[in-house]
């Protein structure tokens, strides 16, 4: 018996010794916020599987803590910009999204929104500075060896950086405004017929006013796109290649595309077989709660529980806001553990229960949890999904309100907006989703979705990571879209040709009519002249 214990125990180690030897190297571009929280999962297990994983960290990051305990290691670099810079950069951008943006008109949107744009762009490019304009930082990276750079480009460089060491790329990305990156770098088509552009508030099924909204609402965006983030990309990667570059070609290089969405919350739509769709990583079962938590949870009785939590971002809410939504929770008999650090409201009811910090996912899987209050957060949406949770919308920035409309059209969901929005609009909306038993059997029904899969979105974006380091890359899975122009791509030469030949057969049918009605009639009248 201990020869077979000490025999296993040997197995064991060969095998992570041989995991760890055929193990690659990679490296990972800065994230932030919920984006950062979406890729952990996924280094975690690709360390698990026996890689090294390196993360670029800016000074100025805000959710990278490298004095965390961590298996992977980090890679830090200077920031030429404080941290007092960045949070006034993020109020401003949460100022105008949850405070200011229903009470302005289009235009004015339009050139606030412009304007937070070159903002963060101005942002954006002193983080670039700080990896490929410090010869230290990119001298250590190229010593590194890596065999994959694996990036979300919501913060851009990524992509140069793999084109200079010379490693294949995997971009993780959740969506980008009307898909401009995915249509026109990933040349992923979007029919607006039938594509709601991201963030137009759209579904798929539209009527004729809406698909003509959705088709300016593309154009519109690209405009903006072009004038406000490509162009400044365009003129930073020509400096640093020295010769003109496109970025959105650079970007349409990489080798595969990790979508961070699925069909249990994406419409369907056409896709490439270099788009993956892998929705949910970083969903998993619920663990037992802390003790006092699970004592609250089980005081609710058959009621049940209601969770709320406004995600990462929002600390806490002005103290009206509290106020009211802590009168609408104490009108619901289920109990309701809120994530919230603001000063306690004066109407907060007995039911309500204040926390600094919640084990979100651990709650939304637990049997007494009837629904779920949130902020529309892609995270926090797919763990509800994952355990089946109807929820209550309260979205506040970004692609929150798309989100909830997705969650809607779904039927798992109701939407109420914070600016407008009252006391008792809050009630009924818990109420209906916990009494109306169809937003729970939507709920059942996405959750089985998700679940009914070949293999989990963790391990289906490790899979194609680990694909494309094995095959150098994974070009064969790129469309011919890439290489053709834009009339080549829509046909344009094919159908001019065909308008040619087609004026060219009339002309000559319309001449030899011509021709055959002068011979005609020539000889007629030669006849007539004859006979008289």
């Amino acid at each position: 018996m201990k020869r077979r214990q000490d025999l296993s125990v040997c197995v064991l180690l060969i095998l992570c010794l041989a995991c760890s030897t055929n193990g690659g190297r990679i490296l990972v571009w800065f994230t932030e916020g919920s984006h950062w929280i979406n890729l952990k999962p996924v280094l975690e297990e690709l360390v698990d599987r026996g890689h090294q994983v390196t993360v670029l960290v800016p000074s100025t990051s805000l959710f990278m803590n490298m004095s965390e305990p961590s298996r992977f290691s980090y890679e830090p670099f200077h920031v030429d910009a404080s941290l007092e810079e960045v949070e006034a950069i993020v109020d401003n951008f949460l100022r105008f999204f949850i405070y200011d943006i229903d009470h302005m008109s289009y235009l004015q949107i339009y050139n606030r929104f412009f304007s937070i744009m070159k903002n963060n762009l101005k942002y954006t490019l002193k983080l670039l500075d700080g990896v490929l304009k410090s010869d230290n930082v990119m001298r250590k990276l190229r010593q590194g060896k890596y065999d994959l750079l694996f990036s979300d480009p919501i913060y851009p460089g990524g992509d140069l950086v793999a084109d200079i060491l010379g490693v294949p790329l995997v971009l993780s990305l959740r969506f980008s405004l009307a898909h401009n990156w995915e249509r026109h770098c990933g040349q992923l088509p979007a029919p607006p017929s039938f594509v709601p552009g991201a963030m137009s508030k759209l579904t798929d099924k539209m009527d004729f006013s809406e698909r003509v909204w959705n088709f300016l609402f593309y154009i519109f965006q690209d405009i903006l796109s072009e004038n406000v983030f490509w162009h400044e990309i365009d003129k930073y990667y020509s400096e640093i290649t020295g010769t003109p570059t496109n970025a959105c070609e650079m970007m349409g290089r990489a080798d595969l595309w990790l979508m961070r969405t699925y069909w249990d919350f994406e419409f369907p739509r056409p896709f490439l077989p270099n788009f993956k769709f892998v929705g949910g990583i970083h969903c998993r079962p619920a663990k037992p709660l802390p003790e006092d938590m699970e004592e609250f949870v089980q005081s609710s009785g058959d009621d049940g529980i209601v969770v709320f939590t406004l995600g990462s971002m929002i600390k806490n809410i002005t103290t009206e806001k509290a106020n009211m939504i802590a009168s609408a929770l104490a009108q619901i008999p289920q109990k309701v553990l809120w994530r919230y650090s603001g000063e306690k409201p004066e109407t907060l009811g007995a039911n309500t229960k204040l926390y600094n910090w919640i084990p979100q996912n651990d709650l939304l899987g637990h049997p007494k949890t009837k629904a779920f209050i949130t902020h529309g957060g892609t995270n926090g949406i797919y763990e509800a999904i994952y355990h089946g949770v109807p929820m209550v919308g309260i979205p506040m920035f970004a692609d929150q309100p798309d989100n909830m409309v997705h969650m809607k059209a779904k039927g798992v969901a109701v939407t109420v907006n914070l600016s407008f929005m009252k006391s008792e609009d809050l009630t009924n909306a818990i109420n209906t989703v916990i009494n109306d038993k169809s937003y729970k059997e939507n709920a059942m029904l996405l959750s089985a979705i998700h679940h009914d899969r070949p293999m989990s979105p963790r391990d289906e974006a490790v899979f194609w990571i680990e694909f494309t380091m094995r095959n150098k890359g994974a070009k064969h899975l790129r469309a011919e879209a890439h290489n053709l122009t834009w009339y080549q791509y829509h046909s344009l030469d094919v159908f001019a040709f065909l308008l040619a030949i087609n004026v060219l057969l009339i002309f000559l049918f319309i001449k030899t009519c011509k021709f055959c009605f002068q011979k005609c009639c020539g000889r007629k009248e030669k006849t007539k002249k004859k006979a008289e």
